[in-house]
């Protein structure tokens, strides 16, 4: 399975991803970048000009179990959190959110009650 998204800055794309977040690369197309982000799970960007400037009714959520370490991890590396980590009741998460440097809506994701 891998998501496509549009980028109109691939370079920086692939620092904040490779860099920042630590996704490994696993395909270099040119104009676009595939990372792994599980086991069957890939997210690719390509450089498009129509790329949104605003990106809007899209998250990428990254299911993880240590929300924390990641928020600490990412803060000290200068990534800045539009929503520091909370626990959601409604939904029976505990969370927080951040933007890539395309706009997108990231979030690191814990649920209380697994999937399986």
């Amino acid at each position: 399975y891998v998501t496509f998204l549009y980028t109109r800055d691939l370079a920086a794309t692939a620092d904040f991803y490779e860099r920042l977040v630590g996704l490994p690369l696993v395909r270099d197309q040119g104009g676009c970048r595939i990372y792994r982000i599980s086991q069957d799970g890939y997210l690719g960007f390509c450089d498009r000009a129509s790329a949104p400037e605003e990106p809007a009714g899209v998250i990428c959520t990254f299911v993880v179990d240590d929300v924390d370490g990641w928020y600490e991890r990412l803060a000290a590396k200068g990534v800045e959190f539009t929503k520091a980590p909370a626990a959601n009741p409604d939904y029976a998460i505990y969370h927080c959110f951040f933007r890539d440097p395309n706009g997108y809506l990231l979030e690191i994701q814990r649920f209380d009650v697994p999937l399986e």
